[in-house]
């Protein structure tokens, strides 16, 4: 039999679990993931559709239907803020990335905890704002669609939430395991002669 590496233990098992973390976890993010997707993708596709409509309505003989642009306008909402999250975890989000050049770990590493806490904060405030107006615009209809304005925020909420979680985590990662290293000029473009 062979000795058996022992597990980390203390600041190592932190570690251990932000660098490669348990496959459970992994497959509950990435399920997640797929739902907020599927959810944006659902919303792009029926901005694209209803806005084709509205194009097509014009030129038909016949009035058209006022819904297609209220709901357009909900699903440009309920895609920017489903895919929010996202777009944390992924570090897809808009950034200004000067912060990356500098050579101090330390310095680069506080300032991504820094911006990931103010993220978070941000996302909480807004889960709670949002819930505030689920209680009380429940009984309220959007005025095309008869839809209660609490599901409108009901479906926000859900990107509120995963901003929050995910950047508290991205927070809590970054201060753990430290800044990813990218290749320094992997994505720099040529200057134009």
């Amino acid at each position: 039999m062979t000795h058996a590496t022992p597990p980390p233990q203390g600041w190592g098992r932190v570690h251990a679990f932000f660098d490669a973390p348990p496959r459970w976890l992994s497959r509950t993010v990435r399920t997640l993931t797929a739902i907020e997707l599927a959810i944006g993708i659902a919303a792009l596709l029926l901005i694209f559709f209803l806005v084709l409509v509205q194009a097509l309505q014009r030129y038909l003989p016949f009035e058209g239907w006022p819904w297609t642009g209220e709901l357009a306008r909900f699903c440009l909402v309920w895609l920017t803020f489903v895919v929010a999250g996202v777009l944390v975890t992924s570090d897809s989000h808009i950034a200004i990335e000067m912060v990356d050049a500098i050579d101090n770990e330390l310095v680069r590493r506080f300032v991504r905890v820094f911006s990931c806490l103010v993220v978070a904060t941000i996302g909480v405030v807004l889960t709670v704002a949002s819930w505030s107006l689920v209680q009380e615009q429940a009984i309220l209809k959007s005025p095309a669609m008869r839809m209660p304005m609490s599901w409108f925020y009901a479906i926000s909420m859900i990107g509120f939430v995963s901003t929050a979680v995910r950047a508290t985590i991205a927070a809590v990662q970054y201060a753990v395991v430290g800044v990813p290293q990218e290749d320094e000029w992997s994505d720099v473009e040529a200057p134009v002669a």
